[in-house]
């Protein structure tokens, strides 16, 4: 598990699956997420298969305009998205187990070679 600040263009080259998860500020991603995308995308530009990704958000509105600004650009890099994205809003412990039973999904998938 990477923070966004500390991820670069060599973890995604190496990464079979990614979970990206978020705060949504102001209807958007964090400035760090962000961040991340605009130090790696020209760096993986032509170099990146397509990464199987999925999605949460930590909502404080309804997270869809963070949802569509990531969506934008996982299409440019290209990610593909394996599930719609979960939205933490409210209750934390269901949040969490949803974003562990994630976790486990993505694993496996990994290991049956689905990913």
């Amino acid at each position: 598990m990477l923070k966004a600040k500390n991820a670069n263009a060599e973890d995604l080259l190496w990464a079979d699956v990614m979970a990206l998860g978020t705060p949504e500020n102001f209807g958007y991603m964090s400035g760090m997420t962000k961040d991340f995308f605009d130090r790696t995308f020209y760096e993986v530009e032509g170099k990146l298969s397509p990464l199987p990704y999925a999605l949460f958000i930590c909502a404080g509105n309804d997270g869809s305009g963070a949802i569509r600004s990531i969506e934008r650009i996982a299409n440019g890099y290209p990610f593909q998205k394996i599930q719609d994205p979960i939205i933490c809003k409210g209750d934390q412990a269901a949040a969490r187990a949803q974003c562990k039973e994630l976790g486990q999904m993505m694993a496996a998938g990994v290991e049956m070679g689905i990913f």
